[in-house]
């Protein structure tokens, strides 16, 4: 009940008036700080009228943004919801960024485009990021790609069949999880 009253408070604030306050908790050592500024962040986009300034708030604290959890809960419903209709290429910018969670950013903020049946983006970062080193973002290419696959089979295996010999193997196990045993066999042998 007070989880719910603090998000309908939440909701009613201004941007303007909490944008000095979410900087500050973003800014903060403590994990669970960023956490609530994010997750404030995510409710404001929702019912705000300028989303180009939250978008561009999001996107000037990324380095805050600085866990799996952190990135997971606010890029999608935030930078993917805004690019629905927009040009992505800063997606691309972000996919060969230096920060890993910035180009994991990249690659969930695409899922918001999946769940819309637009999977050329995820398809090209995936590409991208293919050859990058960090377990993280193997296990988010995945994940997405297997997203792709619960929506178009025939989209992810075209995928696969061209890039599974390549593909880090915790990566294609993401990928291929939702696949009938027999396929997903094929891709692992």
């Amino acid at each position: 009940m007070i989880t719910a009253i603090l998000w309908i408070i939440l909701a009613i604030i201004s941007f303007s008036t909490l944008y000095l306050g979410l900087k500050e908790l973003l800014k903060n050592k403590f994990h669970e700080c960023r956490l609530c500024a994010l997750m404030i962040l995510r409710l404001q986009y929702e019912g705000f009228e300028n989303k180009k300034e939250l978008v561009d708030f999001y996107l000037r604290n990324t380095q805050y943004v600085n866990n799996w959890d952190l990135v997971d809960l606010s890029c999608e419903y935030i930078l993917g919801n805004w690019l629905l209709d927009k040009d992505r290429k800063i997606l691309y910018q972000l996919a060969k960024s230096k920060n890993l969670w910035e180009r994991r950013i990249a690659i969930i903020s695409t899922f918001e485009f999946i769940r819309h049946r637009q999977f050329i983006d995820i398809l090209k970062l995936s590409e991208i990021l293919i050859n990058d080193n960090h377990d993280l973002i193997h296990k988010a290419v995945g994940w997405m790609l297997r997203e792709v696959g619960k929506r178009d089979e025939k989209v992810l295996k075209d995928f696969l069949d061209k890039h599974y010999q390549k593909m880090p193997r915790v990566m294609l196990r993401y990928a291929i999880e939702k696949l009938s045993k027999n396929i997903r066999k094929k891709y692992l042998e």
